[in-house]
């Protein structure tokens, strides 16, 4: 942006003062340099028309949740836009979710179709108002209006009654697909335990929790424990969903009461607040908690455009509750977490999307050709560095299904568009078979950089946190291609200027049946038995990975692990977080990613103990000058073995586990003497580790760094991804 102002110099040096300091609410100003001219002889205020040539260096604003200024308008019977659903100014409102090009300007958006009554293009044109140069303004006479249809499309309801009758129908049980800002919800009556039970049923989600949107924070405080951090972010301009502990000890109001099939064995709460004026129109009707799933088939991008969601999700809602404002691209709700004070985005979607991360001025240097980054396979999202700054996309997802794979190269070409820029070099996964690799390998973009898994989870919490070399990484999570052909998930790095060295990882395993390992926690189990007692390791029956299993599949896996069929090797941290959950009984099938991990965190509520087991670090031998170390699990596995046989509670077996895990990191973190450690990957979603482990490290006088805007999880990998690219200009 260019501002050229004229008058006397005290003047001009004061409006440089008060330029940070009055700036719009959401206003970012990254940098600011000014320039002294000859006078032009201005006499008015005037707004030109943004030039549509040159680079497109413009940040574009997320979606903002609703402002209190337009909330008391939307809820006051004088204002002209009383219960408009479509409400918004320049400090609230759509942004990410409408635009089509740089620059934002309405003809770039999808309001472009809606010419403004004379009322809205005077507070638009008018520097004083609210609403100038807001491009999504509107009000009832000119802007976007409702419908609600039938399951079969038939529309039953305008704009005067949609609202109330979808309000009727979800406090009767019914489902209702709600066309939102960045794609579908499914609503339904969080108290009402049919309809949550038939939505699991129509949706196929057998146990994964839903996320509830709940009227007001005081009707959360009657339901949860908020802390003042979780209150400011359930209430900030991001509205994301926030986790928070469920309070079982409150007498709780029965109209608020949440039926346990919402987040069944879960003591957290997936809660949000209304973020656009619909919400609010809907939940002021509703007065009561609501599922707010999104609106999608399993492994699918949440729908956008009405008939699609009709086609789509017919079999699911029983209404649908419509607008005629288009989506110009999905975007599904940011999911955050509070760990060490401080907010974790575990899903980077609406709100945070798509605000880049700045590079520091030594990769900044080496950009000078734009990189795309594909992200990993699962929890897809996809970056774009151009100068100095790299943009994350929002969340994509799994890439399992056609549609999100579609969805997937949409959102790759939309970037390069809205930033007008073409890819020189494009950074992928080094698994050969994800579909984001391949996509990069079909680009037609000149030069390609295959970048280790687990060192793209580093780079990309160093850079988030703007780490420069030296520093010590640990890269903890499911599992990923390493460059030995085996799969990671349990990694030491030493990060240098010039080179990056895997210096520790967990002592390898077996998985039996592997992608089924994945799905199936006793398989990790099972693997882990027959490294440390081989055959013999099928008589202990009396063991929970083993106790139900049949015979004839008992002998498939012997046969598996004795020919070594089938059954990769892993030093995956992931997979040995689901073996010890089995081994407890905590659970031995997975319903949803994650479940197994989660459960055993969850067994620690109430637990205090500094007791850990031994995770015993040796050197595994691989290298002459300078031999790997490995973080042998063989110690405690078992004394979880003899824990067990001494009926030691499970909590206290996760407590000890989750200790050892720390203290080991703290062990190679002693050996390698960096004073720096960055702590990245999935397993670092889970509270009671990241805590501990930091806590652990600040105790031995080492800076330990982790996430905060940036997922731990694959959600962070294509950031990383760019950081290795621009390391490899060096």
């Amino acid at each position: 942006m260019f501002i050229e102002i004229e008058g006397a110099c005290e003047q001009l040096e004061n409006f440089l003062i008060r330029l940070n300091a009055e700036k719009p609410p959401r206003c970012s100003i990254q940098s600011l340099e000014s320039t002294w001219l000859d006078a032009a002889g201005y006499k008015n205020f005037e707004i030109r028309p943004s030039e549509s040539s040159g680079g497109k260096s413009t940040l574009v604003l997320p979606d903002i949740a609703t402002c209190p200024d337009c909330l008391r308008e939307i809820f006051d019977p004088k204002n002209r836009r009383h219960l408009y659903p479509f409400t918004n100014c320049t400090n609230c409102g759509p942004r990410f979710s409408i635009v089509e090009l740089l620059p934002y300007d309405r003809a770039s958006t999808a309001m472009k179709k809606f010419a403004m009554c004379p009322q809205c293009q005077t507070e638009y044109d008018d520097p004083r108002d609210r609403r100038f140069h807001a491009q999504p303004n509107a009000c009832p006479d000119c802007g976007p209006q409702l419908q609600l249809w039938s399951a079969t499309g038939e529309a039953i309801f305008g704009p005067n009654g949609s609202i109330p009758a979808a309000v009727s129908a979800i406090r009767r049980g019914k489902i209702v697909a709600v066309k939102g800002v960045g794609g579908f919800h499914l609503l339904a009556d969080a108290r009402n335990e049919n309809a949550i039970q038939l939505l699991r049923e129509r949706k196929h989600r057998e146990e994964k929790p839903f996320a509830l949107m709940f009227p007001s924070l005081e009707s959360v405080k009657a339901v949860c424990e908020v802390s003042p951090l979780e209150e400011r972010l359930l209430c900030s301009p991001e509205a994301p969903i926030v986790l928070l502990r469920q309070n079982k000890l409150a007498i709780r109001d029965p109209e608020f009461a949440i039926v346990t099939s919402v987040a069944p064995g879960n003591p957290n709460l997936g809660v949000m607040l209304p973020s656009n004026p619909l919400y609010h129109l809907l939940m002021a009707g509703l007065k009561f908690p609501v599922v707010a799933t999104s609106g999608n088939l399993s492994d699918e991008p949440v729908y956008t455009d009405e008939r699609e969601a009709l086609e789509r999700l017919g079999g699911i809602a029983d209404l649908f509750l419509v607008h005629n404002r288009p989506i110009v691209r999905h975007v599904d709700d940011s999911i955050v977490r509070v760990v060490l004070d401080r907010e974790m985005v575990l899903r980077r979607a609406r709100g945070f999307a798509p605000l880049p991360v700045t590079l520091d001025s030594q990769l900044a240097a080496l950009n000078s050709r734009p990189i795309l980054a594909v992200g990993a396979h699962l929890k897809n999202s996809v970056a774009l560095a151009v100068g100095k700054n790299i943009f994350i996309s929002q969340h994509i997802g799994d890439l399992e299904t056609e549609p999100a794979n579609n969805a997937f190269r949409r959102v790759i070409a939309d970037f390069v568009k809205l930033y007008d820029a073409k890819p020189q070099i494009v950074a992928t996964d080094l698994h050969p078979d994800y579909l984001s690799t391949k996509f990069a390998g079909e680009s037609g973009i000149p030069k390609q950089i295959s970048v280790q898994h687990h060192i793209a989870h580093v780079l990309s919490c160093m850079a988030e946190n703007e780490v420069v070399p030296p520093a010590l990484g640990v890269s903890w999570d499911g599992t990923g291609y390493g460059t030995d052909g085996t799969i990671w998930g349990g990694e030491f790095f030493q990060i240098a200027d010039m080179h990056i060295e895997r210096i520790a990882h967990l002592r390898p395993f077996w998985l039996p049946g592997g992608d089924k390992a994945v799905r199936e926690p006793r398989r990790p189990a099972i693997g882990l038995l027959y490294e440390l007692f081989g055959d013999a390791a099928f008589e202990m029956s009396h063991l929970p990975p083993l106790r139900d299993i049949s015979p004839i599949e008992s002998s498939a896996l012997k046969g598996m692990l004795h020919r070594k069929l089938n059954s990769p090797r892993t030093s995956s941290m992931g997979r040995l977080f689901d073996a010890v959950a089995s081994l407890v009984n905590v659970r031995q099938q997975m319903r949803f990613e994650g479940q197994a991990a989660m459960e055993l965190e969850f067994s620690l509520d109430g637990i205090e103990t500094d007791e850990a087991y031994e995770l015993r670090i040796a050197d595994c031998g691989l290298r002459i000058e300078k031999p790997e170390m490995s973080l042998d699990w063989e110690p405690m596995l078992k004394s979880i073995l003899a824990d067990l046989d001494d009926c030691i509670s499970v909590g206290k077996i996760s407590a000890k586990f989750h200790n050892a895990l720390a203290e080991a990191v703290v062990a190679v973190a002693k050996i390698v003497q960096e004073p720096r450690v960055v702590l990245s990957g999935g397993c670092f979603q889970n509270r009671y580790l990241t805590e501990r482990v930091v806590q652990r490290l600040r105790e031995e006088n080492f800076q330990p760094y982790w996430h905060q805007r940036v997922p731990p999880n694959d959600g962070g990998i294509a950031l990383g991804q760019v950081v290795a690219a621009l390391r490899e200009q060096a």
